[in-house]
């Protein structure tokens, strides 16, 4: 029992020395599962009709929903990673806002429905600021593997393949809706945010840690049938890459956001050194 623990503590160790956690960490957990929790109370009838579909009489070990458990506990630990309020709650706002636009636009034109046939769901919302921080830590890990002495034109050539692959996918699979009002500002935005690169490292990593991230949370929804593409595709490829185009957009609104404030601290310290000579 003692030599367990001990082990169990080497591990806890070892976590908390490689992914960097501190007391921020452990406020971005404990936030984590009461979100869990309020969204558990709120739409308890979710949750009783997903417990309702579980055969108690037979294995619980091969009714539970490993894909989920493991996608939960992977973003867990990456929010904890190397958490900081200053740079995270900037993310959290712009994941949340951004995630309800996307939701709208997606649900409104019936490119995909959820099962329980809100457009959209507002327990779905917080998946996505969640997302954006495990995002952001997958990214600070690539761009920390991946020497920052790398060709400069390996990533130029990766911007265009990768967003000339994701225009291929996305005009096809939008055409449809393409009267609609939220699909052309879609369209719009995404060709400005392509065309428009603030680099070309960053958004490559941010685009591969978004869409990586984004193919086991596709997989786990349209395969269990959360939420359904008109396609039926489970899932689509394009769905799987929209989640790195939301990654970048949130990154260059984040980036934006941040010009704007460093800004305005600039003039104000100008300003109060004016006013004191």
């Amino acid at each position: 029992m003692k030599e367990g623990t001990a082990a169990l503590r080497r591990i806890i160790h070892t976590l908390q020395r490689t992914l960097r956690w501190n007391r921020t960490s452990v406020g971005l957990m404990s936030a984590l599962i009461a979100i869990c929790g309020l969204i558990v109370y709120i739409w308890w009838p979710l949750a009783e009709e997903y417990l309702g579909q579980m055969d108690w009489a037979g294995p619980w070990w091969l009714q539970i929903d490993w894909l989920l458990i493991g996608i939960f506990a992977a973003m867990s630990l990456l929010i904890m990673a190397d958490a900081d309020l200053r740079t995270d709650i900037p993310i959290v706002l712009i994941g949340a806002a951004g995630g309800l636009v996307i939701e709208s636009w997606g649900t409104q034109t019936l490119l995909w429905s959820y099962y329980t046939l809100e457009r959209p769901p507002l327990w779905i919302i917080p998946a996505w600021p969640i997302a954006s921080l495990a995002i952001n830590r997958i990214t600070r890990f690539l761009d920390r593997r991946i020497p920052q002495g790398t060709d400069r034109r390996w990533f130029i050539a990766a911007y265009c393949l990768v967003f000339a692959i994701f225009l291929a996918l996305m005009v096809p699979f939008v055409w449809p809706t393409r009267d609609k009002s939220l699909t052309i500002m879609a369209l719009i935005l995404c060709g400005l945010l392509i065309g428009t690169p603030k680099g070309w490292r960053t958004p490559v990593l941010v685009f591969s840690a978004g869409a990586g991230l984004g193919y086991f949370l596709e997989l786990w929804g349209t395969t269990r049938l959360c939420w359904t593409y008109y396609t039926l595709q489970q899932p689509p490829a394009f769905a799987v890459l929209a989640h790195g185009m939301a990654a970048l957009a949130f990154w260059r609104v984040e980036d934006l956001l941040r010009q704007v404030f460093n800004g305005l601290q600039a003039r104000l310290a100008r300003s109060s050194e004016a006013a004191a000579d």
